[in-house]
Order: structure tokens, then C-alpha cells, then sequence
């Protein structure tokens, strides 16, 4: 049985989506449906029953899954010893982060990975981190570097990797936010406008912060992601809450400053590894996750 089939049988069997499915393939969704039906005609009974809105698991279908997972640990393990007698670990890690992230955290991680485990192969994907625990949880990623919420989830596995204050930062350049904030003392934050995260913990952060020092926020604009906030804060278009790790690794951090008066009375947030529980077993991911709790280790 070709062992393509049941890597693709697996990944839209975890997330019954054929578009996500297809996606995590790294193939089209019509290759993915075509191979598929091959495997359902290799197999003699259907896997998945779908419509043009849904894709269910048949019972022969979720006892498919035992015997694909089975055979695919198998396989690895049967390479291992053949090719390689020290038993390297195989396999594909899907990682999806900010792209922050990807070169102050995981830069670090995927360095100490390629030299301890050289055949795990990656995949990232960047973009908004408060998208990263519904990537995992939707089963687009099999890991996230992922800002701690505040009530976790129960399927979600976490372990912390650093720590990031949140600071305020305001236009360098002459403009009217900068004239507002030094000709008022104190800060009538109500009289200025912020550069916003569209969701995530930043978001939540700031408006805590706003009903605690009873300001009503005046929006200029949300924006997806923090690296661009800084952009448009250095432009003089408002003043934004961000992480100082997303700060000090900017390009502009030099054309913009932080707000000391605020700094003090603002909680930042955990910064960690997240995962399905039911995924730890697995031994690509689980040597990622070994690898950046011994580096986190290392540096307290």
C-alpha cells in the first residue's frame, strides 16, 4: 500500500476538511480527492462519507486509522534500523509562528534540530501570532510558538520558552502625537490615537489596561499582526501597544520610543511551544519540544 496514501488519508482524517487537508499535503484539493478514491478502491469500502459541505469518518474509516498510523510507525522504524542503525528520527513538522518569532525563538530551536536530528523536516508557515492556538486546534499546524492565553485550552499542550513584556510606543518624528504627548502632564490618553491589534492577547492586554485607567481609546486602525503596527506607529499615524521582543527585532525600532509613563502598570505574556495533546507521542515533534525545553533550561 502505497504509504503517500495513507500520510494523505491521516491528515484529512484529522481535520475532515479537504481544503485544510490539502493544505497540510502541500497538494491540491482535487489530487487529494483522487487519491483518495484510489485508496478507497484499494482499500474495498468507503473511508469518509462527504457532500459538497461535509466530510465525516465512516466505522471503517476511523478503524483505518489504527492500522495507517501503525503501519507509517512501522515503516520509520523498519528505515531506521536498516539505513541508519543509530535509529534517527523521521518525519515532517508543520511550525507556524510570527515572523518575530521565527528568528527569536525558533531560529534558536531549528539550530540545535538540524544537528541533533537532520532527517525531521519543517514546514512554516508565518503570520498573525493571535491566529497560532486556533492553527493547532484546527489542525492547519501540528505546532505554534503561541503567546499563553489566559484560560488555555484542554487540548492544547504548552511549554514556555521565554517571556515578553508589552510596552507603548510613540512616533519619534515631529507630528501631532508627539506633540500632544509632550505638551500634556499627565498623558491624556484619551486624546490620542492607538494602532491596534485586530484580536489576540495584545488586544485584550490594552483594552484591560484602558478600563483600568478609565481611557476611552480612540482607534486609528487594526492591524494583523505586531510588526506592522510598528511600521505605522514610526510614521507618526498613532501609538500602539506591542511585545518589546517584537520592538527590539524591528528595523524601525530607532524611528520610534516607548511611552515610559505606561510601562510599569502593563502585564506582558509567556511565550511557549503549543501542541495537541494527543500529538505529544509523536517522535518528530516531541524531539522539537525536547529541544526548546533544554534550551530553556540552559538559560535561566
Amino acid at each position: 500500500m502505497d504509504h503517500k496514501h495513507l500520510n494523505y488519508f491521516l491528515a484529512l482524517a484529522k481535520t475532515l476538511h479537504f481544503a485544510r487537508a490539502s493544505e497540510l499535503c502541500h497538494i491540491s484539493a482535487p489530487t487529494l480527492s483522487r487519491n483518495i478514491k484510489q485508496l478507497e478502491e484499494e482499500v474495498g469500502v468507503v473511508l469518509f462519507n462527504r457532500d459538497n459541505r461535509t466530510v465525516k469518518l465512516t466505522r471503517e474509516g476511523e478503524s483505518f486509522i489504527e492500522y495507517a498510523n501503525a503501519t507509517l510507525a512501522n515503516w520509520h522504524r523498519f528505515k531506521a534500523n536498516v539505513q541508519e542503525p543509530q535509529q534517527h528520527i523521521y518525519g515532517n513538522v508543520s511550525i507556524y509562528c510570527s515572523v518575530t518569532a521565527s528568528y527569536s525563538f525558533l531560529h534558536q530551536i531549528l539550530e540545535q534540530l538540524r544537528m541533533q536530528h537532520p532527517h525531521i523536516e519543517i514546514t512554516l508557515n508565518t503570520g498573525d501570532p493571535a491566529l497560532a492556538i486556533n492553527r493547532v486546534l484546527d489542525g492547519h499546524e501540528a505546532m505554534a510558538i503561541a503567546a499563553k492565553p489566559t484560560k488555555l485550552p484542554g487540548q492544547i499542550a504548552f511549554t514556555s520558552i521565554g517571556y515578553s513584556p508589552l510596552v507603548l510606543i510613540a512616533p519619534k518624528i515631529a507630528c501631532p502625537i508627539s506633540d500632544k504627548l509632550s505638551a500634556s502632564e499627565p498623558i491624556d490618553w484619551s486624546d490620542l490615537e492607538f494602532i491596534v491589534a485586530e484580536q489576540g492577547l495584545s488586544r485584550q492586554r490594552l483594552e484591560q489596561w484602558w478600563r483600568k485607567k478609565n481611557i476611552h481609546g480612540r482607534i486609528y486602525a487594526q492591524v494583523a499582526g505586531h510588526e506592522a503596527m510598528v511600521s505605522m506607529v514610526s510614521l507618526g499615524l498613532g501609538i500602539a501597544m506591542v511585545p518589546k521582543i517584537v520592538l527590539d527585532n524591528s528595523p524601525l525600532k530607532d524611528k520610534v520610543q516607548i511611552v515610559s509613563d505606561a510601562e510599569q502598570t502593563i502585564t506582558g505574556f509567556e511565550i511557549g511551544l503549543a501542541v495537541l495533546n494527543k500529538e505529544r507521542h509523536d517522535p518528530a515533534l516531541n524531539a522539537i519540544w525536547s529541544i526548546a525545553q533544554s534550551l530553556t533550561q540552559q538559560a535561566i
